[in-house]
């Protein structure tokens, strides 16, 4: 925080970031209530928000290693809250509709495929590489604290007032992350001197299939990041179909899942280094065991207590395999590997919410926990097994830890 840049960021996307999650409970309120509590609704309106990721993030990647990421971050902002301010003005008139939604849906979608990998990669260049593990900490750390008061409020004032007020202090909030990134002092940043003038997909895609240790960790995310990573699904008719809860409680329920993500974004900002390919892996079995055990909850009341360690067990995961990747990276390659990243964690979403939306709609919203935690336990113990053979085959016998004769390092 002693950056004068990373500060201007920071306070920026506090309070854009808090009005994105009362977004989300908005949202997904309004659509439960069009739709008649279907789950199937929610995990089109999801399967649309992402399905961009799977399509353009590769590309939004190259754009953030070709041109000004400032610049690129600028536009993609004014271009979310115009859209929130569409979507607003269409609920306060009484005129929205379920396909608005998608339409907004798939809108902010495209925009976040720019949007996400070149935040991710613009933090390096806001302090630098020493900085940089402790800087996405801190990012997480800001996002999880918005994600626990965003719901905590958006909760009573959609009782109180509806989804139209909320959606519309959402596209207001964008303007705080547009006012930081124009103050920011361009000379301060570190930006790449060996930025190429001519940048390939192929490229990014060429140098991560390179790399063993990221393509293993790449294989886990996507793994979780399709059955297990659909709280946006399943917590909402966990609250509302099994507990039968109002918007309020289902408000309080979600900042419980953010409340132990932002003690986890807490805990990791004192991380200096690369984490080992172990820690990525046992978060992740944990992460699985805590999904698992949510899924069986009797009560709200545990439900939400529940919710508090899978939520630190996510972030925890999810910072440990971002670091992982990010502090193994070249810089120059930097944008395209975390949009491979961004790719793979979020692009998962539309394929996990489509089929987790039809699972739940038949089997009921437990079933969606209990799914998405199993099978993260079973992808954490498959990597598991693949790191240790590929340790095997790269170590000397008779010295453990030492490469073999004429191996070639996996570390890069």
């Amino acid at each position: 925080m002693s950056v004068y840049n990373f500060r201007l960021f920071a306070g920026g996307q506090v309070l854009s970031v808090t009005g994105t999650w009362m977004m989300v409970v908005a949202q997904d309120w309004l659509v439960l209530s069009l739709s008649g509590d279907s789950g199937t609704a929610l995990g089109l309106v999801t399967a649309l928000q992402f399905t961009p990721m799977l399509l353009l993030t590769l590309y939004g990647g190259r754009l953030a290693d070709r041109y000004d990421k400032r610049r690129l971050l600028t536009v993609a902002n004014l271009a979310s809250g115009l859209l929130a301010l569409a979507l607003s003005l269409l609920v306060l008139t009484g005129t929205v509709r379920l396909w608005h939604i998608c339409l907004f849906a798939l809108g902010l979608g495209l925009v976040n495929a720019v949007e996400m990998p070149t935040r991710m990669a613009f933090v390096s260049e806001l302090v630098g590489a020493e900085l940089l593990p402790n800087a996405s900490a801190l990012s997480a750390a800001y996002f999880n604290v918005a994600r626990v008061a965003g719901p905590a409020v958006a909760g009573p004032l959609i009782g109180g007032f509806g989804t139209g007020p909320v959606m519309m202090f959402n596209a207001v909030s964008y303007l705080a992350t547009v006012v930081g990134l124009r103050m920011m002092r361009p000379a301060e940043m570190h930006r790449d001197a060996r930025r190429a003038t001519s940048t390939r997909v192929v490229d990014g895609l060429r140098y991560v299939l390179g790399r063993e240790d990221l393509v293993l960790v790449l294989g886990l995310v996507a793994t979780i990041g399709l059955f297990g990573l659909n709280f946006q699904l399943t917590v909402p008719l966990l609250a509302r179909t099994v507990f039968h809860a109002d918007a309020a409680a289902f408000g309080l329920l979600t900042s419980g899942l953010a409340a132990g993500s932002l003690l986890a974004a807490l805990v990791t900002t004192a991380r200096r280094t690369r984490p080992s390919a172990g820690m990525v892996i046992g978060s992740a079995l944990a992460f699985g065991l805590l999904e698992t055990v949510t899924g069986w909850a009797p009560s709200y009341a545990t439900a939400a207590v529940l919710l508090i360690p899978t939520g630190f067990a996510t972030i925890y995961f999810a910072q440990a395999a971002n670091h992982r990747i990010q502090l193994g990276s070249d810089p120059q390659y930097r944008g395209r590997v975390m949009a491979i990243y961004t790719l793979i964690l979020q692009g998962s979403t539309p394929l996990g919410a489509l089929f987790v939306g039809w699972l739940t709609e038949h089997r009921g919203a437990r079933a969606g926990f209990y799914i998405g935690g199993l099978v993260s336990v079973a992808a954490a113990i498959a990597t598991l097994v693949v790191d240790r053979m590929r340790a095997a085959a790269v170590d000397d016998p008779p010295r453990p830890g030492a490469p073999a004769p004429g191996a070639r390092t996996v570390e890069g």
